[in-house]
């Protein structure tokens, strides 16, 4: 379903774009659409949700990637942090997770509802995984979703197409960053 409106308590929530995933070439057009969503929102006085992942969730051995905390390289000290083109802001909600979604073992729920949020537009990687999930989550406690199909990006691209094509059209409406842009712009010159 294509964008019908913005609620006036509106959201984003970037996921995963963190230095240790953007440099990836397959990630360049999610992380410039989220970055023209983030100025814009922000420039509205909108909530900007930056959502990072550093580890899996407790308990896990992730057995079948082959890979746990305990043998895996070490990552460089800033891997988990937001992608420096994002510009993070004192006035954004920092959000760090464990598992796919933003909001299972986070205070994202209730960060939202402190400010009243009733929307979620929702941006970043993997279009399947964490994207997806977060969608779900967002869908399941009862926000209105928008997902940004040209700011989401995944290394399957059978699986960023599913995701697109069959499942957030389920969750939400969907928009391109421009469409979003411009029902932004147009709620602001109001």
């Amino acid at each position: 379903m294509p964008l019908s409106t913005l609620d006036p308590a509106c959201a984003l929530i970037v996921v995963d774009l963190q230095k240790g995933v953007t440099a990836r070439p397959e990630i360049k057009d999610a992380l410039d659409n989220s970055v023209a969503l983030a100025t814009e929102f922000r420039r509205c006085g909108l909530p900007v949700v930056l959502v990072t992942v550093d580890g899996s969730a407790p308990g896990r051995t992730d057995a079948h990637q082959g890979t746990t905390a305990a043998n895996r390289p070490p990552r460089p000290a800033d891997w988990a942090e937001p992608a420096p083109e994002l510009d993070a802001q004192p006035t954004d909600i920092r959000i760090a997770k464990q598992r796919w979604g933003a909001f299972i073992g986070t205070g994202l729920q209730q960060q939202l509802q402190d400010r009243g949020v009733t929307q979620t537009v929702i941006t970043g990687v993997a279009t399947s995984i964490g994207v997806e999930s977060t969608a779900r989550s967002a869908h399941e406690h009862g926000y209105h979703v928008v997902l940004a199909t040209d700011a989401v990006a995944d290394l399957n691209p059978e699986a960023h197409r599913n995701s697109v094509e069959r499942i957030f059209p389920r969750l939400g409406e969907t928009a391109t960053t421009a469409d979003i842009l411009t029902a932004l712009r147009t709620r602001a010159n109001a």
